[in-house]
């Protein structure tokens, strides 16, 4: 309930920007109104835009900003899932500087640019809970042009506020809850398992995976279960907060490549698709064994001795949220763009490759990928 009082935490600014998607339940559930209400009783004036991508484009981004700037909104308000909260995190910072938002990416075709100044302060009140991009500073922003997707980073890009209310997560459909879901655990189980793991990664991805391992099939099977919503945006909070204090691994740039291709394919069920073949593939090379092990007991098998029973409980996971039976040739995907992708994957989010705990090369990626189809 804590949108209700959003007003007594909202800072001193003029005008906000308040961004959310081009689809219709932010409205329909009659967030949007909740937060207008607020911000009319902090005498705060706003200009609406709604029309980000589930993927959201970096040529929306700049149309958002072009609004901010016309407007002089002096604040930006994400309200809605992560698509939202990444494209407000761009429009920010596009916001705050000259030129366009693809100036500013330091990756692939990004003109890396350093930006001459800080990002417009933003306000994170998330609808879903998968991205955890409230609790970080990061945006993975698409570019339709390239077929690229690829992240920003900043600390700048961090909220100075966010509002995790999970009553705003019940309208949520099983098959979204699921995806999303998967995309908050793979934060922490990708974060447990790469080559830069600390003590204060590991505390949060471990809880992030209890919460989420446990909650997300009760919120799947009953989105009205208030408790199960709020374990699995508590672990979503937590697993954002892996990627602050760590990172996620080479699986995200992987599914960033695959989705930039396809942008009907959400990103939560690109690393379903993804997952068991990328989590086999590193297992069978042994690099780190007794954390598969503690991953596996965690997930369910206590007496686990073998890092094997990681992915009999990762099946068991797929298959108690629903989403054992999805294939990637649904989503029209072909085996002939794997090659492409797995180039895609390097150029556009190579920073991954460099924090995992073992040296992919391009045809392993292409394997994986390959294997992830059959």
């Amino acid at each position: 309930g804590k949108l209700n009082n959003l007003y007594e935490f909202l800072p001193d600014a003029k005008k906000a920007l308040i961004v959310t998607t081009n689809g219709k339940s932010v409205k329909r559930n009659g967030y949007l109104d909740k937060l207008i209400g607020n911000l009319d009783k902090k005498s705060m004036e706003y200009v609406l835009f709604d029309e980000i991508e589930p993927n959201p484009l970096n040529t929306t981004v700049d149309k958002g900003a072009d609004i901010a700037k016309e407007e002089n909104c002096d604040i930006i308000i994400a309200i809605g899932g992560g698509s939202a909260m990444d494209a407000s995190k761009a429009i920010a910072l596009a916001t705050n500087n000259p030129g366009k938002l693809w100036d500013y990416v330091q990756f692939g075709t990004g003109g890396k640019k350093t930006p001459e100044n800080k990002a417009l302060p933003l306000i994170a009140i998330p609808t879903t809970a998968g991205t955890g991009s409230e609790a970080d500073m990061g945006a993975v922003i698409s570019n339709n042009e390239t077929k690229e997707k690829t992240a920003i980073f900043g600390e700048d890009l961090f909220p100075i506020l966010s509002i995790i209310d999970p009553e705003l997560m019940v309208s949520v459909p099983e098959k979204y809850t699921a995806f999303q879901g998967f995309d908050a655990i793979s934060h922490s189980l990708e974060g447990y398992i790469n080559g830069i793991v600390n003590m204060y990664s590991d505390m949060y991805a471990l809880e992030a995976i209890r919460n989420i391992h446990e909650y997300l099939p009760k919120a799947v099977n009953n989105g009205n279960d208030i408790e199960a919503r709020e374990k699995v945006a508590f672990g979503s909070y937590l697993s954002g907060l892996v990627m602050s204090v760590g990172n996620t691994s080479s699986l995200h740039s992987l599914e960033h490549a695959l989705s930039a291709y396809h942008h009907n394919l959400t990103h939560g069920l690109g690393l379903i698709l993804l997952s068991k073949a990328y989590f086999t593939f590193l297992i069978k090379k042994h690099v780190c064994d007794d954390r598969f092990i503690k991953l596996a007991k965690v997930m369910g098998i206590e007496d686990s001795e073998d890092p094997m029973d990681f992915i009999t409980a990762l099946d068991q996971f797929h298959k108690d949220i629903k989403v054992d039976k999805i294939e990637m040739s649904d989503y029209d995907v072909s085996p002939d763009e794997f090659e492409k992708m797995a180039h895609t994957a390097f150029d556009s989010m190579g920073m991954l490759f460099g924090v995992d705990c073992y040296k992919f090369t391009v045809d392993d990626v292409v394997k994986i990928y390959e294997e992830s189809f059959e």
